[in-house]
């Protein structure tokens, strides 16, 4: 009797260090984004201050050396990529999973599933290399071969918008294959039952029960994708020029070359005096925003899911 209870009670034990060890595992992963939060407001939020938040953002001029700092070519970049990407890479992504969930053989699936596991894990330098031997060439070809007479020069090297997009989709691929795949799974069975029942075929049960069920699930997807590309650096440094513009309105601008927020702050923080090193800080809090709100508009969208 005694030697049960002294059984039971070493169990108590080590279930509650167990249970504090990871509870504490867990609260280091807050603290460690508060620390985070903490670090790049304290640095950058006086500067955003002082300098005036609306001079700040929507200012066109990025000029360290004359102290003037205006984001808005920044973040007209990063959007106008991202949403680029995620115009490209989002179809393909579902479409991807649509067909590895419904319709590949298992064989082949089994083949896919893996290559998109190991495209995940490709480092983004080596994807920018690819953009930089691959799609600036081609980019290149096109910009200065049949649309020549429409383009000015400084269009015509390649390094544009469209490059940095079609990295960004390549590396968001997985992402949205991933989540999509998972959210066609947990479409119940039953629904594809009773689309058979009322004499659909394969094709119809797909796009008009299986889909739209997933529907929410898709589109959390497509938006953990957009902020996957927005946060991205060092793939779209390689590709995009890296020149403090806006793109110019209309299809011409997407052979433009750009400058994202995550690039500004990459490319010059080495360098960066006292005051230009705050306002890198300050853009990083424009920066945390974005994927604070994308990140959260994604978990709601998971919760109403499942």
């Amino acid at each position: 009797m005694n030697l049960q209870k002294e059984r039971t009670t070493k169990s108590n034990i080590e279930e509650s260090i167990v249970k504090n060890f990871l509870f504490i595992m867990a609260l280091t992963a807050i603290i460690s984004l508060g620390l985070i939060a903490f670090f790049i407001f304290i640095e950058g939020m006086p500067f955003m201050i002082d300098y005036g938040i609306t001079d700040f953002l929507f200012g066109t001029t990025w000029d360290p050396t004359n102290q003037v700092y205006g984001i808005f070519p920044m973040i007209i970049g990063s959007v106008v990529a991202t949403l680029l990407a995620i115009f490209i890479g989002a179809p393909i992504g579902i479409a991807v999973a649509v067909y590895l969930v419904e319709i590949a053989p298992p064989k082949v699936a089994r083949v896919i599933k893996p290559a998109v596991t190991l495209m995940e894990g490709i480092p983004s330098v080596v994807i920018g290399l690819f953009g930089m031997v691959v799609i600036l060439d081609i980019i290149r070809a096109l910009t200065r071969g049949p649309l020549s007479d429409f383009l000015p020069a400084s269009y015509q090297t390649g390094y544009s918008l469209l490059a940095g997009a079609i990295v960004l989709a390549i590396m968001i691929l997985p992402t949205i294959i991933s989540i999509s795949a998972d959210s066609i799974r947990a479409v119940p069975v039953e629904h594809k039952e009773a689309a058979y029942a009322l004499g659909s075929s394969k094709w119809q049960s797909i796009y008009r029960v299986v889909v739209p069920a997933a529907k929410s699930g898709l589109i959390a997807a497509v938006v953990l994708g957009v902020g996957r590309a927005i946060g991205e650096t060092m793939a779209i440094i390689m590709v995009v020029g890296n020149t403090v513009q806006i793109p110019e309105a209309g299809w011409e601008g997407i052979f433009a070359p750009i400058r994202t927020l995550t690039g500004n702050i990459a490319l010059e923080m080495s360098y960066a005096g006292p005051e230009h090193r705050e306002a890198l800080f300050a853009t990083g809090i424009i920066l945390f925003i974005f994927i604070i709100v994308i990140n959260s508009v994604s978990i709601v969208l998971r919760k109403k899911e499942y």
